[in-house]
């Protein structure tokens, strides 16, 4: 959840759903940033105000992944002091991955920057979350599979975000985990159940785009109570909407939320 967009009373609803701790990875701000400064000083803000302001406001856990969206690797000078800067971050004590990256228009330079921070967070053995495109998808779906295949990282540590019915079979090509963004425009909840109904739910994670768009940071409490009305297993709600995300995230040593 991109909680920097959000105020303290969603946190106190978040709190009032079930949700005790969130990620919150860095992201497009909704304009493009014009200096590497803005995204050193946005860093600092997700990483100590909204990791403070989420436990005061709310006693939720919030921890936080670094990186240089795709969106802003077209500016190739401040890209580069920008990733120079990012492994810095990635040692911060509450910093449990890398993301988001991955591909907007599929550039050369949104290639190279996905590519730096792959292998960035394979040496420190981080977890990662990857955009996927929102336009020509498939396409974009599948040079990101593509290479991560060409880097030769540890897929078990990447989720590929954003998926839909038109990349899911795409996704499964890798041994990734597989997220569902439930966010107007990206997949509503309902054909996301549908999804996993039809291919499983092993490694399948769901997750809300809190920005500033039409959003809603309960997104995935809202899923999990239509799981239970459709007839789904408990245990197996739990599974897809609290124990995935865990062991996904437990493979961060900066992890330490604690249920």
């Amino acid at each position: 959840m991109h909680m920097v967009s959000r105020s303290s009373n969603d946190y106190k609803r978040a709190r009032l759903a079930g949700i005790e701790c969130c990620i919150e990875p860095a992201f497009w701000s909704g304009t493009d940033k014009q200096h590497a400064e803005s995204f050193f000083d946005y860093f600092e803000q997700i990483i100590d105000f909204e990791t403070e302001r989420a436990d005061r406001t709310a006693g939720i856990d919030h921890y936080v992944t670094i990186a240089l969206e795709p969106k802003e690797s077209n500016y190739p000078d401040m890209a580069e002091e920008v990733m120079d800067q990012i492994p810095a971050y990635l040692d911060r004590e509450n910093v449990v991955g890398v993301g988001e990256i991955g591909l907007d228009q599929g550039t050369e330079e949104e290639e190279y920057a996905f590519r730096r921070q792959l292998r960035m967070a394979e040496e420190r053995e981080l977890p990662v979350i990857v955009h996927t495109p929102h336009t020509s998808k498939p396409e974009g779906t599948e040079r990101i599979v593509e290479m991560i295949h060409d880097e030769d990282v540890t897929e078990e540590r990447i989720v590929i975000d954003h998926n839909t019915e038109n990349t899911i079979e795409i996704a499964l090509q890798t041994d990734c985990w597989i997220g569902f963004t439930l966010y107007p425009g990206k997949i509503t909840d309902e054909k996301a159940i549908d999804l996993l109904e039809e291919y499983g739910s092993d490694k399948m994670l769901l997750n809300s785009a809190a920005d500033w768009d039409p959003s809603d940071p309960l997104a995935v409490p809202k899923a999990r109570d239509k799981m239970l009305d459709r007839g789904w297993d408990r245990e197996e709600v739990r599974k897809v909407v609290f124990e995935n995300p865990l062991e996904f995230f437990n493979q961060s040593p900066n992890f330490n939320y604690k249920p």
